[in-house]
């Protein structure tokens, strides 16, 4: 099993030690044929506008596509969620489009404004998630097939999942925080070797989430 993270821009380090950390070696993901028999894939936090010019440049929009029809995971956290999005609140134009969501970008304020929480987050179970926001976007809507999988204490959801796409606002990875990656890893598992019944088994993924 291979788990891609995409290595353009940003901050993708901290995923691949994550991934190391569970026993996972990632391919760090540059040019199309990296994402050449992968099993998943994350997008990490950086500059959503850098990320999209290069992800343009280097012709790996249509392969990523292809890996996430394929029902692979794709897992964004925070600009990576901003590329998954449908649509982003003001004038950009969305990038990959596979989460039917709408995302405004910025939405805690500036770098300054960076803050650390506590999460309950119940498909990952009953101990909290420490997300750290730097930058952040958040979510405004949500399309019917998409599963919120966390919110604020003020009701601004934070954490999404609509089938294999699974996206985060704030960064786990650089909280010491392994559970969305080896959440990746069992979904990326599964789709290399679905198994007899796999259709009816239960999934910890498609839990519908509730909150207190």
């Amino acid at each position: 099993m291979k788990i891609g993270v995409l290595a353009v821009q940003g901050a993708f380090i901290e995923h691949v030690r994550t991934f190391r950390s569970i026993g996972v070696e990632p391919v760090e993901v540059r040019q199309p044929d990296d994402l050449d028999g992968l099993s998943g894939l994350v997008l990490p936090g950086g500059e959503s506008t850098a990320m999209r010019r290069l992800i343009e440049r280097w012709d790996l929009r249509a392969p990523i596509l292809r890996l996430a029809e394929s029902g692979a995971p794709l897992f964004g956290t925070c600009a990576g969620m901003i590329l998954l999005a449908r649509e982003i609140d003001g004038a950009d134009p969305p990038v990959l489009s596979l989460l039917d969501v709408t995302v405004t970008r910025n939405a805690f304020g500036r770098q300054l404004d960076s803050f650390e929480t506590d999460l309950d987050v119940p498909v990952l179970g009953d101990q909290p998630v420490h997300g750290i926001f730097i930058r952040a976007p958040v979510i405004v809507r949500t399309g019917p097939a998409v599963d919120i999988l966390a919110i604020l204490p003020d009701g601004r959801i934070v954490a999404v999942r609509e089938r294999n796409v699974i996206a985060t606002a704030f960064h786990p990875e650089l909280a010491g925080e392994t559970r969305f990656h080896r959440l990746v890893a069992t979904m990326a598992a599964e789709h290399d070797d679905p198994g007899e019944g796999s259709g009816r088994r239960h999934h910890p993924t498609r839990r519908t989430a509730t909150f207190r």
